[in-house]
């Protein structure tokens, strides 16, 4: 997947969220957007590292103390 095809994806689905307030102001969009990527990325980047850690963070660019942080924010471990 080209990052500019997510890109487009969450750009569209903005769009939409913000059409879908009818004209009510959005508030708290940044972490609410961050959240609802985030999980998702977690899940697929530790699956692929086999849930080894310290390579997912290294390929997601992290501290190993943040993605577990992270991962248990997400309730992704115990």
């Amino acid at each position: 997947m080209k990052p500019m095809y997510i890109a487009e994806c969450v750009r569209d689905n903005l769009k939409g969220y913000l059409s879908d307030l009818g004209g009510s102001e959005p508030d708290g969009m940044y972490d609410m957007l961050i959240n609802v990527v985030e999980k998702p990325l977690l899940e697929v980047v530790m699956q692929h590292a086999d849930h080894n850690q310290s390579k997912a963070a290294q390929w997601l660019g992290l501290n190993r103390n943040t993605l577990r942080k992270k991962l248990l924010e997400h309730k992704l471990i115990d």
